[in-house]
């Protein structure tokens, strides 16, 4: 098979460039070319890869998903968790030398929640209003206890951009991001590359062995692999499944696989739109758990991740501490599908499965077709590109919809949005008063132990709803040159550049 690398001009400058600056800087293959450099206004999972050089965030998460200090140093709820108080490092300057301090954070948090477009306000909707107490302590005060703030605060609703960049930037801020990490940004030319050189000034600066990191969009996962191992690149992440064994013969190169924090799941449009009511699987809740019991989750895992990831029903993997052990992981009935099916009156039920145009989901949709064939459905599938599939899914005009999410550290942020009444993510269009008093009582529980309890009822009413049918939890797969070492395996798939370094 043929296949040209990309951008060769830029490849033959690199192979030009002295070795010690090749050593110096650190080059990226990315699936995608992120959207906007603003974590106010970015959606992309992408994106999140990119800021993690160039953003730091008031929290973070380690590899157990335990939230853990990163320009914070300390939080506190107070006694009715209605307030939290976070003290802030006191070195941290942004890249255009102005001071990360406790006004900067409330400048910071009231822009997440109030600018125009903001994808962050939803997720700081509970903060009412933003105390500075003192130059290196700020204190949120919440309308009502909102445990899953602290995962927020760990995710881009956490990072910090130069007030004074903000400002004079407006709406373009994200064109030239000012932010306080480790990595400035340099240039960006579209669907090409990203440059950023590394901050001198960065608080944590000892930690930081490359002076550039070179990030470059190659969607094709082929091209992105040669790249790799003819040494134009020095890090890829989401290996194709198919690639990981003959990678990992490769003495020159090391890999790293890890479960997400999210799922691959079907969406059904069980009440969205009209068209939930022509759609069997919308109508009766039977249909659709005869179409999961004719379901082989780890066949597949088998088939479409080459065993690269973790069967599971729910929102998070059956090993992330949440996971609701009273509803298992049910195993393929191909019997009682047709059962419940001749139950419910239905024979030979038929459904549209809208499907993105990337080659796991296209192979999903084939596998998940020739499965459910064997109880009695007539599956149809409908390519459609991401932005047109999620503007379909926006719409309800759809009956079944292959949807991958990428996860977030609180089993919250995997589940509020696509399951409480009217919300933006909710596809499904699932609405219940019960399941909704749930869904606000697990936002209030502190105690691990108790609020586990809460998330197991919840997980009795949705997944006996299923508007989601959760399959699978997918591996991150990263290859990389064997020479760099310090990579961290953290479950929300993003690189740490922090501790990197090629020996």
């Amino acid at each position: 098979m043929k296949f040209t690398l990309r951008s060769c001009l830029p490849i033959l400058l690199l192979a030009a460039a002295p070795l010690t600056m090749q050593a110096q800087t650190l080059r990226v293959g990315l699936a995608e070319d992120p959207d906007i450099l603003d974590p106010t206004l970015a959606r992309t999972f992408v994106g999140r890869v990119v800021f993690a050089a160039l953003c730091d965030k008031l929290l973070e998460i380690d590899e157990k998903l335990a939230i853990v200090p990163q320009l914070a140093t300390s939080y506190e709820w107070s006694a009715d968790s209605k307030a939290l108080t976070l003290k802030l490092r006191t070195d941290v300057t942004f890249h255009d030398g102005e001071k990360m301090d406790a006004a900067a954070v409330k400048f910071n948090l009231d822009r997440h929640k109030t600018m125009p477009g903001s994808n962050r306000s939803g997720e700081l909707r509970p903060v009412t209003s933003i105390d500075v107490v003192d130059a290196t302590t700020v204190r949120l005060n919440l309308s009502a206890p909102f445990i899953p703030l602290l995962a927020a605060l760990a995710d881009r609703a956490g990072m910090m951009v130069s007030p004074k960049a903000a400002l004079a930037g407006g709406p373009n801020f994200g064109t030239k991001p000012v932010c306080s990490g480790p990595f400035k940004f340099v240039e960006r030319v579209a669907q090409d590359r990203m440059v950023f050189e590394r901050y001198a000034n960065y608080w944590n600066k000892a930690a930081i062995h490359f002076d550039k990191i070179i990030y470059t969009p190659i969607p094709d996962s082929t091209v992105r692999l040669a790249n790799l191992r003819a040494g134009q690149l020095d890090f890829i992440e989401r290996v194709a499944s198919s690639d990981m064994e003959a990678i990992k013969k490769d003495k020159k190169l090391k890999t790293a696989s890890i479960t997400e924090i999210g799922y691959q799941g079907i969406t059904i449009n069980v009440g969205k739109s009209d068209q939930a009511q022509k759609n069997p699987l919308g109508r009766d809740v039977r249909v659709r758990e005869a179409f999961e019991l004719s379901l082989d989750r780890q066949g597949l895992v088998q088939v479409v991740m080459d065993n690269e990831g973790q069967v599971g029903n729910q929102w998070v993997a059956p090993s992330n501490s949440y996971y609701a052990k009273n509803m298992p992981v049910p195993k393929r009935n191909v019997e009682r599908a047709r059962a419940l099916l001749k139950e419910a009156g239905v024979t030979n039920p038929s459904f549209t499965l809208v499907t993105p145009t990337t080659s796991d989901a296209q192979r999903l949709a084939l596998v998940v077709q020739a499965m459910s064939r064997d109880a009695g459905f007539d599956v149809k599938i409908q390519s459609t590109e991401f932005a047109t599939s999620l503007n379909m899914a926006d719409k309800g005009e759809f009956d079944a919809y292959v949807l991958a999410w990428s996860g977030r550290a609180d089993p919250d942020g995997n589940l509020y949005s696509f399951d409480a009444c009217k919300q933006p993510l909710n596809y499904a269009g699932y609405c219940s008063a019960e399941t909704d008093d749930l869904l606000n009582k697990s936002r209030t529980v502190r105690d691990p132990a108790e609020r586990k309890k809460v998330f197991e009822q919840i997980a009795a009413r949705v997944i006996k709803e299923r508007p989601v049918i959760y399959l699978y939890h997918r591996n991150w797969l990263w290859a990389y040159n064997g020479k760099l070492s310090g990579v961290r395996n953290v479950p929300d798939g993003l690189l740490r550049v922090t501790g990197l370094k090629m020996n």
